[in-house]
This record gives structure tokens, C-alpha cells and sequence, in this order.
């Protein structure tokens, strides 16, 4: 803008038309198309109010960093974070979708060598539209919708937008399952999302049947999900599936972490973390001894529950929220 242009001297008629030449040229000059990703920690305030502030930061850091190695091997760029929260930039979805997925692997690689209570867990989210981006800075509405994604995720989901969908590569798309509208907080309206599958599917177990009851439950979306009787320890969650049944005493039989299941690059494994007895395939599992499970595997508990795990193509394996077993 002309240094010596007085502001003050300007009709409304001109100030009209100066605003249209400047939003003219700020779309030609910044505006481009970008996918943008969003991740977030599940659980952090609870986090560092049970292990303060050391410990939190110390997630955090893991969080970034796992983040910045993902975005380096697939030229996308950092460009805000915010608490338990950060933003990345892309230039296509296809890098985009790759990132977030190798780093959901990461973490799951990570977490294999942590004590459960210090597992990072994260939603992520991923959208594609236009932006306003001088090369450093990134803002729109784009970013708004995209953090919103990913708060509406499940822990250790990748949600996605449907505009993503056609910027996929065929591999990529056959991971995608639609989830329908979605009702996103401050947003207003419904948005279609779609769910990626960032491991094989047909190698992992995504639900349970539990043969005493005949119920059927989805299980989260995350690299590791425990098992047990007891729900809450400390204002968290204590397990991801809790587990009861009709008989007060038999559900007594079950440890109030009785087992996890492990879904990594690999494949599964159940690993039991009770000295209670935790029987897989018709294998007694000592207190943290692991093996290799699959869509059809059986486990059993203290010879009081039975779980059947079920893959993509049994009808029972339809994922949704964590369920508590009644």
C-alpha cells in the first residue's frame, strides 16, 4: 500500500473498491491448495495432572518429535503447535496420508517399550482445500475444519475429510472406511468423514465376541488395547474394553488387568498382564508372555469369559467407540 495514501481522506466508495483489490490480490498472490494434518494427545490434561509437568512435557516432546521424522520423510512442514496439539502442511494428500500413517506406526513402536500409563495415544485428523500460505505462515477456514476432525476422531484413529478421498491413491483408498456425516463441534454442520486404516486389516483383530453373552464389541482404533474389570485409576481410563458379565462372582474372577492386545507393523499379539489365568488358542500364557493372534483366535480368562477375535470380514467386525462388556 502507497505510504502516502491518506486513509482518512478516502470515500466509502473507494475504501469498497480498495478492499476488493487487495482481497483480489492477496488470493492471487497466496492463496494455493494444501493438505493439512492435525494431531492431537488423548488425555494429556488428565496426564499431567497425575504426573505433573515434567512428565507431560516429556509426552509432548515425543509427540513432536516422532512428528518431525514422519514429516521429513515425506516433505510436509510443521507450521503450529499449540499444548498437546500440532499442525502440518502438504502439498498433496497422498504425502499427507503416508505421514500420519507412518507416524500412528511410530507410536505404536514407541509404545511397545512403555509402561501403559505412559503410552502416547493420539487422533488425527486430515483435510485438503485451499489456503492462504506466504511459504511460512498457513491460515482458512481449512485449519479450523481439520482440528475439528481430529478432536472427532477415536484414540489412535485417522479420520479424513471426504475432499480428501479424491486425491488418494488407489492403495490408500481401499484403507478408507466411510463413517457417514459427522456432527463436528463449532463447525455447525455434518461432515462426511472416512476412517484410515493405518495397518493391515485383514491381519488384525478390529472386534470381540464374547461366547457367554453372544455380545459383539468393535474395539478402538490404537496400537494397544487392554482388557480388564477395572473401568477408572485416577480420573483415566484403566482399560480400553472393561470387562463384566451377568454373575457378580465370576466377573470377580477377572483381573482388573487381565490382558492386552498388541496390533503392530507385524501383526497381533495378546500378552497377558495378570498371574490369573489367561489362555490363548488353548496356550497358558504366563504373567507378560506374549503370541501371535488373528481374526478367529480365541482367549480365555480364568475360565469364566471366553473372547473370540474377529477381523474385517466377519459382520461382527464393524469398529465404533470403546464398549464396556455387560
Amino acid at each position: 500500500m502507497d505510504p502516502e495514501l491518506d486513509l482518512a481522506a478516502l470515500s466509502m466508495t473507494e475504501i469498497i473498491r480498495l478492499q476488493n483489490l487487495l482481497s483480489q490480490e492477496l488470493v492471487r498472490r497466496f492463496e494455493t491448495r494444501a493438505a493439512i494434518g492435525f494431531s492431537d494427545i488423548v488425555g494429556s490434561t488428565a496426564y499431567f495432572a497425575r504426573f505433573g509437568d515434567v512428565a507431560g512435557r516429556q509426552l509432548q516432546q515425543l509427540h513432536l518429535d516422532l512428528l518431525e521424522r514422519a514429516l521429513a520423510r515425506h516433505q510436509g512442514r510443521l507450521i503450529d503447535t499449540a499444548g498437546d496439539g500440532a499442525a502440518c502442511c502438504f502439498a498433496d494428500v497422498a504425502a499427507a496420508v503416508a505421514a500420519m500413517g507412518e507416524l500412528a506406526r511410530a507410536v505404536s513402536d514407541e509404545n511397545a517399550h512403555r509402561a501403559r500409563e505412559h503410552r502416547l495415544v493420539l487422533r488425527i485428523g486430515l483435510h485438503w482445500g485451499r489456503v492462504l500460505s506466504d511459504g511460512v505462515q498457513v491460515t482458512g477456514e481449512v485449519m479450523n475444519l481439520c482440528a475439528r476432525i481430529a478432536a472427532s476422531a477415536e484414540p489412535g484413529q485417522i479420520r479424513l475429510s471426504r475432499d480428501c478421498f479424491p486425491e488418494l491413491d488407489l492403495e490408500q483408498r481401499l484403507r478408507c472406511r466411510p463413517l457417514g456425516p459427522v456432527e463436528l463441534k463449532g463447525v455447525g454442520r455434518a461432515v462426511e468423514l472416512l476412517a484410515l486404516a493405518w495397518l493391515e486389516g485383514d491381519r488384525h483383530p478390529v472386534a470381540v465376541r464374547v461366547r457367554e453373552t453372544g455380545e459383539r464389541i468393535a474395539l478402538p482404533e490404537q496400537d494397544i488395547v487392554a482388557f480388564g474389570r477395572l473401568n477408572l485409576i485416577e480420573g483415566m481410563p484403566a482399560n480400553d474394553i472393561v470387562l463384566a458379565l451377568p454373575d457378580v462372582q465370576a466377573t470377580r474372577q477377572i483381573s482388573r488387568w487381565h490382558f492386552e492386545l498388541r496390533r503392530g507393523r507385524d501383526g497381533a499379539r495378546v500378552r497377558a498382564v495378570s498371574s490369573n489365568a489367561t489362555v490363548v488358542d488353548g496356550r497358558v500364557l504366563q504373567r507378560g508372555e506374549e503370541l501371535a493372534v488373528g481374526p478367529g483366535s480365541v482367549v480365555a480368562l480364568s475360565g469364566v469369559m471366553t473372547l473370540e477375535l474377529l477381523g474385517d470380514s466377519d459382520p461382527a467386525g464393524t469398529r465404533g467407540e470403546p464398549t464396556m462388556i455387560v
